[in-house]
């Protein structure tokens, strides 16, 4: 196994890097390392998220700069404020011993004076945003005439979160003489065309196999149905009481909802999303780090730049569009050589999405079963058992109250005693999962007893009203307060409509749509009979909801 001192880099480098406790490089750093070091080529890194990217290009760049020069000479841009904070965190740790090296983050959501400041007393290294970089470079604050090093990490996500125009734009402004570097998880097509638009015979460096997860996450799914998936999560959080992982959900509101729903549970939980201010964000995020939140509810979106070693778990609370995101997902645990595990609620409907990201990830996703109250509160015991073994007591502060409390308790024999006490901590908890029942969906489970059965309504707006699927669905989301809804088949007639909703919650839909305005009329909607040929539970006219797959869950 290769180590850090035989890469190339300087004493005062691997002196940083000792202290910070690493001694062997990750794969992409003792490929990249050697290569940056002794080559001026273009490069290309394809890796996973939690590979050790940053230092792959962060170290060989802090021993080539030039810190006798206070221009800036190398320019990092990635999507996030949150991965930007946590790149620039990472070079300064690097360079604690490179003497005159200076490091400047600029990124949107913070007073721009600051960073005008800093980069007017000088900055080697610029870790920045896209918005942020050309606001600064239009002002005639940032300049890059000098620049040695242009390093795109991320650039699969800052694509996705659009920023193209953003990109090309500053790339533009830079010296046609320097070196390209570009890290990404993927290689879409539109990333080549940044290659080969911008970039000279690039070296590609790929670790891993494409697209693949990590040897060390599990990956399992249970199914249930859609209205009992916040049942599920509370079991499998319970049945894992060490448990720091991310759930991750499909909207802004979900994430909200979800949070609460935790929080008012009593869990140790919280949220970010695109309705919180930077320092409301960046207090949820210390607490996470901290571990003073065990779980985090987020978005993709709001979760890009979040980058933790130590997840236990991923949980998917809705499954993402794209089966590269499941991967991209699942890359924030099992970080660092420690394993996690990934996580998948389901109801009947998403099994093929399953073997679409099986194939992706080239392992099986194992189906599990959700936790039985009696396995959940063994675990939370023993759980509760392990905690009172390994407390540390500090005898300075207790010792003056032991009289009292042995005096207080000596009618108690021993083993009365650790009854009462296990009851005082744990008796609410097992009284709480007391005959909970099996929330399992089963494979073989028959159409006519599942619980989720449609209902069939009608409404009185209709093509010549300008209605869509796409407003429809958002109608529903946007009146009716019960979330997570499963929707059926819609059809948009000339002058009115039909679709279907879960059964279950038939009036909730009919009571949240009463009289909202639509095009000029008052919405009304009352349940229509089941289209001829289909069962109300729902098995036949699969092939109509198909065509509105994706758009179905809220």
């Amino acid at each position: 196994m290769q180590k850090f001192i035989e890469t190339g880099l300087n004493p005062d480098v691997l002196k940083a890097i000792e202290e910070l406790g690493f001694v062997e490089p990750t794969p992409i750093q003792s490929k990249t390392i050697p290569e940056l070091l002794q080559n001026g080529n273009d490069l290309v890194g394809l890796a996973q998220t939690g590979t050790g990217k940053t230092g792959a290009f962060g170290l060989p760049v802090i021993q080539l700069v030039d810190t006798s020069d206070s221009d800036v000479q190398a320019l990092v841009m990635c999507p996030t404020r949150e991965l930007c904070l946590q790149i620039t965190k990472d070079i300064k740790a690097y360079s604690k011993y490179t003497k005159g090296l200076n490091v400047t983050p600029v990124y949107g959501g913070s007073d721009i004076r600051t960073q005008i400041k800093a980069l007017n007393r000088g900055s080697q290294i610029v870790v920045g945003t896209p918005g942020r970089l050309n606001d600064l470079i239009n002002r005639n604050i940032l300049h890059l005439n000098n620049l040695r090093w242009l390093i795109l990490d991320e650039a699969d996500e800052m694509l996705n979160m659009g920023f193209k125009e953003d990109l090309e734009t500053i790339i533009q402004q830079t010296p046609e003489k320097k070196q390209t570097l570009l890290f990404s998880a993927t290689m879409p097509d539109s990333i080549s065309r940044i290659s080969k638009k911008y970039m000279k015979n690039p070296i590609e460096i790929r670790v891993g196999t494409k697209n693949s997860g990590a040897d060390n996450v599990k990956h399992e799914f249970y199914m249930v149905h859609a209205s009992d998936r916040y049942k599920a999560l509370k079991r499998l959080v319970d049945v894992n009481p060490a448990i720091y992982g991310i759930v991750f959900c499909r909207t802004r509101q979900d994430t909200k909802d979800i949070a609460d729903k935790l929080m008012g549970d009593g869990y140790n939980a919280d949220a970010i999303h695109g309705d919180l201010t930077q320092a409301q964000r960046d207090l949820v995020m210390h607490r996470f780090r901290s571990k003073h939140l065990q779980i985090l509810v987020a978005t993709d979106v709001a979760a890009r730049g979040i980058d933790i070693n130590d997840l236990t778990h991923v949980i998917n609370y809705n499954l993402p569009d794209d089966a590269e995101v499941y991967v991209h997902r699942s890359g924030r645990t099992g970080r660092a050589g420690k394993s996690g595990t990934c996580v998948s609620i389901l109801h009947m409907r998403e099994i093929r999405r399953i073997k679409e990201i099986e194939k992706l990830l080239k392992k099986k996703i194992d189906r599990k079963l959700v936790p039985s109250a009696e396995e959940i509160t063994q675990k939370q015991l023993f759980h509760f058992i392990d905690k009172t073994e390994k407390v540390e007591i500090n005898e300075d502060v207790i010792s003056q109250f032991l009289p009292s409390i042995y005096s207080k308790l000596a009618w108690l024999d021993r083993e009365d005693l650790i009854k009462r006490f296990v009851a005082l901590e744990f008796q609410r908890f097992a009284e709480y999962y007391k005959d909970a029942p099996d929330i399992n969906v089963y494979k073989d489970e028959p159409t006519h007893y599942r619980k989720n059965q449609f209902s069939r309504l009608f409404l009185n707006v209709g093509k010549e009203d300008k209605l869509t699927s796409k407003e429809l669905i958002g109608l529903i989301n946007s009146n009716v307060k019960v979330r997570n809804i499963e929707i059926g088949k819609i059809e948009i007639l000339k002058n009115f409509s039909f679709f279907e909703v879960d059964g279950d919650y038939e009036s909730d839909v009919i009571k949240g749509l009463k009289r909202v305005p639509f095009a000029g009329k008052r919405i009304s909607v009352e349940p229509a009979s089941p289209k001829p040929g289909r069962s109300r539970g729902g098995g036949g006219g699969g092939r109509g909801r198909d065509r509105n797959r994706g758009r179905r869950h809220r």
